[in-house]
């Protein structure tokens, strides 16, 4: 289908923008489990690769995993930070994590790559429309295991949701390369299924609940679908923890982009954003500590892979994505809202996070909603928080202070 460009404009600013303002909000740029286990005697893929990682705990950063088969070949992998600075300085590990450690449920390893070539169906052909989506999650050690998705025909300028479609559902444990199917799944029409980890049923969604007897262990594992109709494919993270573990969650748009609209502008002319200068740096720094990675967005639940490109490609420590589970994104109150939905969630897990980062007043009442304490991480870029959090003007602020924070594995 040919789009109008001021439509595709149009579209983009809408879901990414305040509509009171000249840059975009807060937010932004915006079935049933099968009885048999399916062999995977067919399936075929290619040997995995080694990531670039950083940090004295390494993370992986340009992995093909984290765009949910999309390719990045042809995005540069360059930080959009000072050249001169040396935090991350580059090295080749993809050691597995573990959940060990002075303090329960820290990274105690370099971060997994989780980049092994995923693996496909006998006679697999390009996706439909790319606009597929996974949602990444963290359970806590006990908690039901869910794999949830989105599968869509068109995804862009909007959802042609995929009814009734057959997801063959893999997982590469301990993001070690070998992939198993767990199963299929059907894709559901509008409220088939009831709501899981907050995610409503809007059609052509994936709700795989894993078997007891393949229940996830503590530690990283992905997630690759595949629907065999229109052959589209869905990618997603589950991280388990303890209740507890240490973690820091960040926004994203104006936060670690360069502005509020940077994303509406560039996906329109297929770019990736820019980053703050130093933020890859001082987060990879709560990583390298053993704070584990959660990136929380208002933005559309389209652009699921952008945001995952752009973590991955800027260099920031790969970590647990979400965006909202509606097309439209959310801004404002709506966004304040959605976000505190989500931290909501996680505490009923036994999960605050350590450190927020965020830079809109819609940031400041979900980390105040949450109860993210001591005040001074709350964390603002160029924002002046009411609730009292702490305002810094750069990210270099915060390098000397990261550096010297306890390791949480010691």
């Amino acid at each position: 289908m040919r789009v109008p460009a001021h439509w595709l404009a149009f579209t983009v600013l809408a879901a990414c923008s305040d509509p009171s303002r000249m840059t975009a909000s807060d937010g932004e740029a915006g079935g049933t489990t099968a009885d048999t286990t399916a062999d995977t005697s067919d399936i075929t893929a290619s040997p995995t690769d080694a990531s670039s990682s950083t940090g004295d705990r390494p993370t992986s950063g340009n992995s093909d995993s984290m765009t949910g088969g999309t390719d990045t070949g042809d995005v540069t992998t360059a930080s959009a930070t000072d050249p001169t600075d040396t935090a991350t300085s580059e090295t080749t590990d993809t050691g597995d994590e573990t959940s060990g450690g002075a303090v329960p449920g820290a990274f105690c390893a370099p971060i997994p790559a989780c980049d092994a070539a995923p693996p496909k169906l006998p006679g697999q052909e390009e996706e439909s429309s790319g606009y597929s989506r996974g949602r990444d999650m963290m359970y806590v050690e006990g908690d039901d295991q869910w794999i949830l998705a989105k599968f869509t025909k068109w995804g862009f300028p909007a959802d042609k949701d995929i009814t009734g479609g057959t997801v063959h559902v893999f997982l590469d444990r301990g993001c070690s390369g070998d992939w198993i199917e767990l199963g299929t799944t059907i894709t559901t029409d509008d409220g088939d299924h009831p709501t899981i980890e907050g995610v409503d049923d809007s059609g052509g969604r994936v709700y795989f609940k894993i078997p007891a007897e393949q229940t996830l262990e503590p530690g990283r594992h992905r997630v690759h679908l595949i629907e065999d109709d229109e052959w589209e494919t869905a990618e997603l993270l589950i991280d388990i923890v303890p209740a507890g573990a240490p973690f820091f969650v960040s926004d994203v748009d104006g936060t670690l982009t360069t502005s509020e609209n940077e994303e509406a502008w560039d996906f329109l002319v297929d770019n990736l954003p820019d980053a703050n200068a130093f933020a890859a740096q001082a987060l990879t720094l709560l990583a390298n500590k053993g704070y584990r990675p959660m990136y929380i967005t208002a933005r559309p639940e389209w652009l699921d892979r952008r945001t995952r490109q752009f973590v991955a490609t800027r260099n920031f420590p790969p970590g647990i994505i979400h965006t909202t589970i509606v097309y439209g994104g959310a801004n404002g109150d709506a966004a304040a809202a959605y976000k505190t939905g989500e931290f909501a969630m996680l505490a009923q897990k036994g999960l605050v996070p350590s450190f927020v980062f965020g830079n809109k007043a819609s940031d400041g009442t979900a980390f105040d909603n949450a109860g993210v304490q001591p005040l001074d991480h709350r964390i603002f870029f160029q924002y002046t928080d009411v609730e009292g959090g702490r305002r810094i003007e750069s990210y270099e602020e915060l390098l000397g202070e990261f550096a010297a924070l306890p390791d949480l594995c010691k």
